[in-house]
Parts: structure tokens; sequence; C-alpha cells
């Protein structure tokens, strides 16, 4: 689907990543929250980079429905493009500040979490790259990087 082709509204169900992107720039969210189940890998990868695009007057926050703790390789593939998340813990969706106004959840295989404040809600379902086994698995990481970076630069545009 071409620019010009692209649904005219994002809550459509025909609407790309790319229109959703767009539309939240639009917006000029505030807070935006990433979710995902045990805010380990994409959500903590998503706050980090969100953080390095975004301007100082966005707040960004991560949290996960059953928070376990940051992947070391999600550590490590940020680390790569110049972002330490290494200070970053999991944390519940009862610990994020309720002031979003954005919400970007990120489960594809399993049941994303469910933000029940006013927000703009949009879904990005890209896979666990922690479901990944053996030689694959820091690639798996690197590949989820690099497409919630491209993604998050359309939001983040200046």
């Amino acid at each position: 689907m071409s620019e010009e082709e692209a649904p005219e509204h994002p809550n459509d169900p025909g609407a790309t990543w790319m229109d959703e992107a767009r539309e939240l720039r639009t917006s000029a969210p505030r807070h935006v929250l990433f979710l995902c189940v045990a805010n380990s890998a994409r959500s903590q990868m998503a706050e980090g980079i969100a953080r390095a695009l975004a301007p100082a007057s966005i707040r960004v926050s991560s949290a996960g429905s059953e928070p376990s703790s940051v992947r070391l390789e999600a550590v490590e593939v940020l680390r790569e493009i110049g972002i330490d998340i290494s200070h970053h813990r999991s944390k519940g969706t009862d610990q994020v500040d309720p002031s979003v106004d954005a919400v970007i959840t990120l489960c594809a295989e399993e049941v994303c979490p469910v933000w029940l404040g006013r927000a703009r809600r949009v879904h990005w379902g890209l896979p666990d790259p922690a479901a990944v086994t053996g030689e694959g698995r820091l690639q798996a990481f690197r590949d989820v990087r690099d497409e919630l970076t491209r993604r998050l630069r359309v939001v983040f545009a200046r």
C-alpha cells in the first residue's frame, strides 16, 4: 500500500502502522506508554528508543501485565545503537502514572495487557524475540529493535 492509498482514518481496520504512527505524531501526546506482558524486551526497547527520539517534553514509560526482568539481549542490542537501558527495570501497569495519553501495545503471540485509562490506543503486534531460542535469538532482538526504531522515527519526526 503506498502513502497515497493509505486509509485516512487510523482506526480503520485497513490502517497501517504508518497511519497510526502519523496519527500519534499529530495528536502530540505528552505521555506515551508501551505495554507488553513481561515488560522485558519489546516494551523496554521501545521505551529506550522513544526516549532517544522524542522531544524532552514527552514522557515515555513502559510496563507489563506480568513484569519479570529486562532481558540482557535487549540491553545489548540497544547498546549497539548507543542507547543505554541497563538501568531499566520491569514494571507492572499499577506502577505507571495514570497521566498516559497514548498507549502502544506490542504483543503478537500473547494477549496484551489492557490500559483502562483514557488514552489513544495503537497496537503494533511484533514477535517476541525472547521466544526465539538458539543461534538466531540475538538477531531476533535486533530485528525488533530495528522495526521499533523505524516506526518510532515516524511518531517522533521533527
